[in-house]
């Protein structure tokens, strides 16, 4: 199992503060089945700044504590980017980091909205030959009540990741029946743990792909385990038509 999205990386965010926290975090992946993961430290997000230099070195360092220690997991660079106006500058300028190096770029909305500049600035970081994938847009309280908005950004390119938790109902119901719209109308095309640590952010990647097998059968688990696994290697990922998110009944775990 590969986690395109974890803040497994220590003193860099508001993931763990010590390498043993860190390694504790390793050991809790790897009984999950994870072998992979992708360190994606936020960056701009009015808190903490973690430029690409940065972000590889820890990258390297912690793999070789990950070697010491025995540990068989496997840590890729990335960087869970805040949306802002100057992402394309500093992109060019070597600060922003996509996931394992390759054409796939994390963004990250606020919380509450999203920014009128949105549609624009993906579709320049496309026109770049970069690929955008929002994050945890299930999580966005905008995005919640108009969903519209996510159907649009998706028609237009961009890609998006839905966190393991939001759909083992971790945040609450009415995230966990979004996030079952987001997959039921091929809105989202990754998931991934989003974990932080090993106590009320762990990892819950095995939960949730049991969740939506059950819920939709294991093609969907098959689509979201290989766009993981072709996303590390740079290569394309499945893509459905999305459909625009209406009234109606829906399965499973997500009524």
């Amino acid at each position: 199992m590969i986690d395109i999205h974890c803040h497994i990386l220590p003193g860099v965010d508001d993931g763990p503060v010590s390498i043993d926290e860190s390694l504790l975090m390793a050991r809790e992946a790897v009984k999950e089945g994870i072998k992979t993961i992708i360190a994606t430290p936020h960056h701009k997000n009015n808190k903490y700044e973690n430029t690409k230099n940065q972000i590889l070195e820890k990258v390297r360092n912690f793999n070789k504590v990950l070697i010491k220690e025995n540990i068989p997991l496997e840590i890729l660079p990335g960087q869970e980017n805040r949306i802002y106006g100057e992402l394309i500058e500093d992109f060019q300028s070597e600060k922003i980091l996509t996931l394992s190096n390759t054409n796939y770029l994390f963004i990250e909305f606020p919380s509450t909205h999203v920014p009128r500049y949105t549609e624009k600035l993906l579709y320049e970081i496309q026109t770049l030959g970069i690929i955008p994938i929002i994050v945890h847009p299930e999580r966005n309280g905008e995005l919640l009540k108009n969903p519209d908005i996510i159907y649009k950004l998706v028609k237009n390119g961009s890609l998006t990741q839905v966190t393991a938790s939001s759909i083992a109902g971790y945040f609450g119901k009415s995230i966990q029946k979004f996030s079952g719209q987001l997959i039921e109308h091929n809105l989202t095309h990754f998931i991934a743990s989003d974990a932080h640590n090993i106590s009320n952010r762990t990892f819950k990647m095995a939960e949730a792909f049991k969740l939506i097998e059950s819920a939709y059968g294991v093609d969907y688990t098959y689509i979201f385990s290989e766009n993981s696994n072709s996303l590390i290697k740079g290569n394309n990922i499945i893509k459905e038509i999305p459909e625009a998110i209406r009234k109606k009944k829906f399965l499973g775990i997500f009524q």
